[in-house]
């Protein structure tokens, strides 16, 4: 019997570094090429995870709710702002919901959704081994400020990109998660992923997330607990961003500092604040990134996220 038991755990391990090797492969093949300019909100990385892959909604038994706020430091006018607010749920250990709403403006547009999410948690073994899936569905509303359009406001190709209706959207994520191991990938967008819209002007847009980690506790008296990450993501208009970063948490998650380098010639700095494991407040700084580093010193990020039944 323990033999068996063994097996399967190796086994289980076997699969994890597989699944490890894999997009580690997929990563450093592309970076070479790996520098862009888009910065998504840093909370996907660590704080809120299900921001970024629907397969991460649920994945404890309780209610969480993040907020989330970014503006740029600059004061040129059209300085990127980003708001977002996720709640989700697990209400059985296999299966969670929820729901986030996002709004990102920059220049002359403002970009709007609101999405349900439905995760299922498959378990592969008696060590906390998962395989989760997860999708969303919801509304997205894209728009340009005509009010801010310096030049002919009637021009046809803006009027032609605000006549489009409200439109159904959606992500798609899976990951493989244990009680150290996450690896994970998600498609956000899914309606520019398997439809082209040629009425669809923007860049800057996500295209994939993916991204390895790994935590482990350097000693086991203090409390300390280390995860470094990598990421790959693409956006619509540039080449694809290659992060790199640390989350430390000191005193058992009391404090946390993070540190992460991006591919696109910028590092992001951060450390947050947690009381009882009901509320964290996390701050952020982005530097910016290389090619626009002379109009804007970079952006602030802060994130509240708060714990409803966790025992």
């Amino acid at each position: 019997m323990r033999i068996n038991e063994m097996s399967f755990n190796i086994n289980q391990r076997s699969q994890g570094l597989i699944i490890l090797s894999l997009l580690l492969t997929i990563f450093f093949v592309n970076l070479q090429d790996a520098k862009a300019q888009l910065n998504p909100l840093t909370s996907i990385y660590y704080q809120n995870q299900y921001l970024a892959n629907p397969a991460m909604a649920g994945m404890d038994e309780y209610l969480k709710i993040n907020l989330g706020y970014r503006k740029d430091a600059g004061s040129t006018p059209g300085m990127p702002v980003v708001q977002s607010f996720t709640a989700d749920y697990g209400f059985t250990s296999k299966a969670g919901v929820g729901l986030k709403v996002y709004n990102d403006e920059a220049g002359l547009l403002q970009r709007t959704s609101a999405m349900g999410s439905y995760a299922y948690h498959l378990p592969l073994g008696s060590a906390g081994q998962k395989l989760n899936f997860g999708i969303s569905l919801g509304v997205m509303n894209e728009r340009i400020d005509n009010a801010d359009v310096n030049g002919d406001a009637g021009d046809n190709q803006i009027g032609r990109f605000n006549q489009r209706e409200v439109f159904i959207d959606g992500d798609f994520g899976m990951a493989y998660t244990s009680g150290q191991l996450t690896v994970q990938g998600a498609i956000p967008n899914l309606k520019t992923y398997l439809k082209k819209d040629d009425n669809n002007y923007t860049v800057d847009r996500s295209t994939f997330f993916s991204a390895v980690s790994y935590r482990f506790y350097p000693t086991q008296s203090d409390g300390v607990e280390v995860e470094p990450k990598v990421a790959y993501r693409g956006v619509k208009g540039y080449d694809n961003i290659v992060d790199l970063g640390t989350n430390v948490a000191i005193s058992n998650g009391a404090l946390n500092i993070l540190a992460m380098w991006h591919s696109s010639q910028s590092a992001t700095f951060g450390m947050g604040i947690n009381y009882k494991n009901a509320f964290t407040f996390t701050g952020m700084y982005t530097t910016q990134t290389g090619e626009v580093s002379a109009i804007s010193s970079g952006n602030f990020e802060i994130a509240l996220s708060i714990n409803i039944g966790r025992k």
